[in-house]
């Protein structure tokens, strides 16, 4: 069996062979890192700050487009089973339905859109890298406040207060972080081909 994903993602030369068995794998992994970063949280109300968004970035520039958004669907989809893998260990159909949902549902288009970009080798240098991932800050955002204001019923004051205002410091630190970790990334991945080349 071949993979269906193309190589051009971070996964890809870091993984010798690829298919599909692979490919599920990778996705697994992603689903693992962004429950564990998920869990990495500073409490408000009703949206807390969590390492959940920089998993998403990292996630989808490694993985690409489609198994960066698969990973994040089934990292929704595993969370709304009943695995304790949300924010604060929560689960459940309730989290997705209340506040936090449109988040949850953000972040697998911001998995497509950073994987898309890191396929078109966005996240190959720094600049690049930073507008990719903003692009997919952005993203979830645009998804989280609507959802966050019909869950809600709050006013467009209220809601820019609770699930954007605070979260726009953090959500600069983890796109740069985002940004800084994938060149370098590459960079080595260069160094060891370089290595094995001689």
């Amino acid at each position: 069996m071949t993979s269906i994903v193309a190589p051009t993602v971070l996964a890809d030369r870091l993984v010798a062979r690829r298919s599909v068995v692979t490919d599920v794998a990778l996705v697994g992994a992603g689903v693992a890192v962004t429950a564990v970063l998920a869990q990495v949280a500073i409490p408000l109300w009703p949206v807390p700050i969590t390492g959940q968004t920089l998993a998403v970035l990292l996630v989808g520039a490694s993985l690409g487009a489609v198994r960066g958004a698969a990973s994040l669907a089934a990292y929704a989809l595993l969370g709304v089973a009943g695995l304790p893998i949300f924010s604060d260990q929560t689960s459940g159909l309730a989290v997705l339905a209340g506040p936090t949902g449109g988040y949850i549902v953000g972040f697998v288009i911001a998995a497509a859109l950073t994987g898309w970009l890191a396929e078109r080798r966005w996240d190959r240098r720094f600049l690049g890298a930073a507008v990719a991932m903003t692009a997919g800050t952005l993203v979830t955002f645009a998804v989280g406040l609507p959802w966050l204001a019909f869950a809600t019923g709050g006013s467009l004051e209220q809601v820019l207060a609770w699930g954007l205002l605070p979260f726009i410091p953090g959500g600069i630190v983890k796109a740069l972080v985002a940004a800084a970790l994938l060149p370098l990334a590459w960079r080595g991945v260069r160094t060891l081909d370089a290595r094995r080349g001689e």
